[in-house]
């Protein structure tokens, strides 16, 4: 990933709360017939240290896992809050006008070794652990125990576990560093006014605005 040194994070517990706070990550390993990607939910184990585990599931029917190649590392890529800068945010355009529109982004990159699980046990434990961890900002919460034991062991044959010990982290978080203050400041009150809390919120912890 090119990562400009404005933007460059390597602190781990940084890139960790950031896998831990992103959504479904694409992993993307090579096969015989070239790249081939799929669009899964993520656990987060933190070990092994430094990096830690990832943990998930696919579809028995999606072939990604059977066509990996071993032997090339799959990249997993999380993504975090991001959205468009429009230069009307910065001071700088009423200053002298030289601006033009960005994107603020947050993006994790993480390398490792694709392994598969069919052990209906560790399937059960990835499942359920997933689904509480979906599920807990709920009122009311479904737990996979609210299913027919007999059903959810037949869904369980239909998928496949995932491991992916993670061997290297790369982690992007460009949120208006490379700015002046007034066009950061700018920034954020501009994300804020237009509903974009969680990327203004980005800004601030990046800038200290």
């Amino acid at each position: 990933m090119y990562i400009p040194p404005h933007f460059k994070e390597d602190r781990i517990d940084v890139l960790h709360d950031a896998i831990r706070a992103a959504g479904p990550a694409t992993l993307v390993s090579m096969t015989p017939d070239g790249l081939f990607a799929s669009l899964a939910p993520l656990l987060f184990d933190p070990e092994p240290a430094p990096y830690g585990t990832l943990i998930g599931h696919l579809a028995k029917a999606n072939p990604h896992v059977r066509q990996a190649d071993a032997a090339v590392q799959t990249l997993v890529i999380f993504h975090g809050p991001n959205g468009y800068i429009t230069p009307s945010y910065y001071a700088a355009k009423k200053e002298h006008g030289k601006v033009v529109p960005t994107w603020n982004y947050v993006a994790i990159h993480a390398y490792g070794r694709l392994e598969a699980f069919d052990d209906p046990a560790l399937l059960l434990d990835a499942v359920t652990r997933l689904t509480d961890r979906h599920e807990s900002p709920r009122a009311a919460p479904w737990a996979v125990s609210d299913a027919p034991a007999d059903f959810i062991e037949g869904m369980l044959r239909g998928i496949v576990g995932i491991r992916l010990p993670i061997g290297r982290l790369e982690g992007k978080i460009k949120m208006s560093q490379n700015r002046p203050p007034a066009d950061q400041s700018g920034v954020i009150d501009g994300l804020q006014q237009d509903g974009h809390a969680a990327v203004a919120e980005e800004v601030f912890s990046a800038t200290g605005r």
